[in-house]
């Protein structure tokens, strides 16, 4: 499989920790106690998600982006 985007959402938590979820990727839901750990799992379960729409032969959601340029990103980086 290539590799594709996957818009995630990322709540800080009032007990601490962070909830990821994607409004393109239904059932995408990862909670980690930092960021960079919350991503790591998101990005787990987006794999396990795709993985289950190819096995189907189910169409991948609209919103999954196939990069075929340059992209800018936004990463995580702790201080």
């Amino acid at each position: 499989m290539s590799e594709v985007f996957v818009r995630l959402h990322i709540t800080p938590l009032a007990e601490g920790g962070y909830l990821a979820t994607s409004s393109i990727l239904p059932g995408l839901v990862a909670q980690g106690r930092t960021i960079a750990e919350t991503i790591e799992i998101a990005h787990d379960v987006a794999k396990k998600l795709i993985e289950s729409f190819e096995e189907h032969g189910d169409p991948l959601p609209a919103g999954i982006i196939k990069p075929e340029n340059d992209i800018d990103i936004d990463i995580a980086v702790g201080i």
